[in-house]
């Protein structure tokens, strides 16, 4: 039987985010169709942040990412089997080089689970703490 697991990710990205990371981002979250150019099928095999219309997640998945103020407002919400956990450090990469307010980023948590593990950035990388 598999767990299950609630993701978010809640960050700001700087201004001068690369057009590419923004792409992929967009395809990721399921806002373009086509996946980005010049990225290889090992890194961006299938969008991990789309919403699932038919998610278990109480209110359904969301992502958007959108121009606020001096850079892009990202945030995420969706339902992971245990076996796509492994690509969280996908997007894990592809955002901390690029985030303009280090600190919390989100977090995740087996369904069941109370407390989640928090997902912190700081000078371009990430870190994964428990409650």
């Amino acid at each position: 039987m598999s767990l299950h697991y609630e993701v978010v990710f809640t960050c700001f990205l700087r201004d001068d985010t690369p057009v590419a990371v923004l792409d992929a981002l967009r395809w990721h979250l399921g806002l373009t169709e086509q996946p980005p150019q010049g990225y290889g099928e090992e890194e961006y095999a299938y969008p991990l942040l789309a919403p699932d219309p038919h998610s278990r997640l109480p209110g359904g998945d969301f992502a958007s990412l959108r121009r606020q103020g001096e850079g892009w407002g990202l945030y995420s919400r969706n339902y992971w089997l245990d076996d796509d956990m492994g690509e969280l450090v996908t997007v894990l990469n592809l955002l901390a080089p690029h985030i303009a307010r280090p600190g919390f980023g989100g977090h995740f948590r087996e369904e069941d689970e109370l407390k989640p593990t928090h997902l912190t950035f700081r000078d371009g990388t990430y870190d994964l703490l428990g409650s």
